[in-house]
């Protein structure tokens, strides 16, 4: 039986808090340009959740100080905000919000790029969302886990882009963390591991220009590129639907 299983009731909870996530990610978009700090952006977002009844999922969670995860350019993932990062012509970031409502988690990430972005940073941000929607698109009941990271491979690779092989997505719904993993690169160990209706994952793929690898900075959380090359990365909370699969973290109608 797999973890992050629940029931329709649930997914109305699910929808519920990501409509919530993207109506936060509609409020802070207009003020993500060149001069703002990422701390003010993380500031943001904390008055909006609290002002609609939620909270962030991420401070707090193993000692992380902030609401948001803010990763600018060579960072992956896990980026601090902070009030000395100020976003500059040029620069790519990802927003990484996870919100709890009512007792349920969303998590979505999204891209935002700054001014004059080069045309391979810009080539990198597309690829990465075209690969996130391509691998939503293959996700069905009976379809194998790996299928997700096949497809974003097939979209990735044709590009020189490398995929990050140290974070994965993974279940999410009454905890932000759960069972399964989501790899995002193939794997044959999940060939005969099953989508089946209620289960609940996220798909977040990291890709970068230059090398997969990571290095870790003294803060113990900002997860960079080993070489100093771009990354960007996409995410939704998914449901798998008895006939496909339900995108929780859209706008509700």
């Amino acid at each position: 039986m797999l973890a992050s299983v629940y029931a329709p009731k649930d997914f109305k909870r699910l929808r519920v808090v990501g409509d919530l996530v993207a109506r936060c990610f509609d409020h802070i978009t207009p003020y993500i340009k060149a001069g703002i700090s990422t701390g003010e952006i993380d500031r943001m977002v904390a008055e909006f959740l609290h002002s609609n009844g939620a909270r962030s999922s991420d401070l707090g969670y193993q000692g992380y100080p902030k609401s948001i995860c803010t990763s600018v350019n060579d960072v992956i993932v896990h980026g601090i905000p902070s009030d000395d990062v100020i976003l500059k012509d040029g620069d790519i970031v990802n927003v990484d919000l996870t919100a709890e409502y009512k007792g349920f988690h969303g998590d979505s990430s999204r891209m935002f790029m700054i001014g004059n972005v080069s045309p391979r940073a810009r080539e990198l941000v597309q690829t990465c969302q075209d690969a996130l929607n391509a691998a939503i698109a293959v996700c069905a009941p009976g379809v194998p886990l790996s299928e997700i990271g096949k497809t974003i491979e097939a979209i990735v690779k044709p590009h020189g882009f490398s995929i990050s092989r140290d974070f994965v997505g993974h279940g999410i719904g009454k905890v932000m963390h759960d069972d399964p993993q989501i790899f995002h690169f193939y794997d044959k160990m999940w060939d005969k591991v099953k989508m089946a209706p209620g289960l609940v994952f996220t798909i977040e793929p990291m890709i970068n220009t230059g090398r997969a690898e990571c290095k870790i900075d003294p803060d113990g959380w900002t997860a960079r590129t080993v070489d100093g090359g771009l990354s960007a990365q996409w995410e939704h909370t998914l449901g798998i639907t008895e006939d496909g699969v339900i995108i929780f973290t859209e706008k509700m109608a």
